[in-house]
């Protein structure tokens, strides 16, 4: 402003010296000199306005999965039903386990109802093409996260939710302890896993001679283990757990002390719809942090009604909008917990020390307790 007042006062006083330098004198009887007014229009720019924040445009395919999802009414989640404890179907047609529960809160998160969900039986070899062709809307089915599956088959997996490595059964009156005992054996196997990979890797490098008898699926590997057929068997450790129940007598058969693989175990969605990633990516996070704030199924009522902590208070969704950055009402967190449980409510409805397929937590505990389960904040 100071400069422009400056502007306008030289352009004034040069205007007048111009006059008086510049015109002649007037002569003796000459009508007085008019004085000359020069007017000065300085245009002052207007100040800017603030640039507005840039539009990022969603990727394509981004928030499709859900509105086809809801459109639909339900879920449609590809399961394991022959693995008790993990994915199992019974007699009257009603399915359970671990990873069947998973579904349960995705529903739980997206519609408000853990009931809206339809279970997709899949076996080992169809399962990534159930996905892939949109059979399916999301994968919980005993799936090993690698980088393979994360790039040809265009999957994405979202945070594991139980680390597993491959073991090895065999009959307890076999005598054998160790994988050298099994030299020259024949071991049954899932072909089109990583078991199998895992188990050419493994026995390569310990230099033990064996013969593969690979099945397409589950059923077939364990009838020919019971049949005789083969000296061992191997998958996860958890398959291993859930199968020796179904056998005659369980008693029999041991697993042996040795983890050939790291196996992180976890849902998987489609590459290309970032949006439902997150939605089954923080269903996951929500059933650990329900556990890791002590928030069950039987007191999520109280809690929330007594809630103080700003991070608990969005978890509820009392306050801000987390829910609705992901497409979903704000008490998502709270249908699922209250639905489901938490993760430690989940673990022990399947696998817990109350049921045949008791698995101790080991690393799938909270990182509180030694484990590797950890959500990022509510926030």
């Amino acid at each position: 402003m100071r400069k422009v007042v400056a502007l306008l006062s030289a352009l004034v006083i040069a205007s007048f010296l111009m006059v008086a330098c510049g015109a002649p004198a007037p002569a003796a009887g000459d009508a007085k000199p008019v004085i000359q007014t020069v007017v000065v229009t300085v245009e002052v720019p207007a100040a800017a306005a603030p640039a507005a924040a840039p539009v990022i445009p969603a990727p394509a395919g981004f928030g499709e999965t859900l509105k086809t999802v809801q459109a639909r009414g339900k879920i449609v989640c590809g399961v394991n039903a022959v693995v008790p404890g993990f994915g199992f179907v019974d007699a009257s047609g009603a399915y359970s386990g671990f990873d069947v529960d998973y579904c349960r809160a995705l529903a739980a998160a997206v519609f408000g109802d853990a009931t809206k969900v339809e279970f997709r039986p899949l076996n080992a070899s169809e399962r990534f093409t159930a996905l892939q062709s949109g059979e399916i809307d999301v994968l919980s089915r005993n799936t090993t996260w690698s980088l393979v599956r994360d790039t040809e088959l265009t999957g994405n997996f979202v945070h594991t939710t139980f680390y597993d490595g491959q073991g090895m059964m065999v009959r307890t009156d076999s005598g054998i302890g160790d994988l050298a005992g099994l030299d020259g054996g024949t071991i049954c196997v899932q072909t089109g896993t990583t078991t199998e990979l895992n188990l050419a890797d493994v026995m390569a490098a310990e230099g033990v001679a064996y013969t593969p008898l690979a099945f397409d699926n589950a059923d077939a590997v364990f009838a020919a283990y019971t049949e005789g057929r083969c000296d061992a068997v191997t998958t996860d450790k958890s398959g291993l757990v859930s199968r020796r129940t179904l056998l005659a007598d369980p008693a029999n058969h041991v697993i042996l002390d040795v983890t050939m693989s790291k196996e992180p175990l976890g849902p998987m969605v489609r590459h290309g719809d970032d949006q439902w990633f997150d939605i089954a990516q923080w269903t996951v996070f929500t059933l650990f942090a329900g556990e890791e704030y002590g928030i069950t199924s039987q007191n999520v009522d109280d809690q929330k009604a007594s809630a103080t902590s700003p991070e608990i208070k969005r978890f509820f969704g009392l306050e801000g909008d987390l829910g609705l950055k992901l497409g979903l009402s704000n008490d998502f967190a709270y249908n699922v917990i209250k639905q489901v449980g938490n993760y430690e409510e989940v673990y022990n409805r399947s696998l817990g020390p109350d049921t045949p397929t008791y698995i101790p937590r080991g690393l799938n505990q909270l990182y509180t307790n030694g484990g590797l389960l950890y959500a990022p904040p509510f926030r």
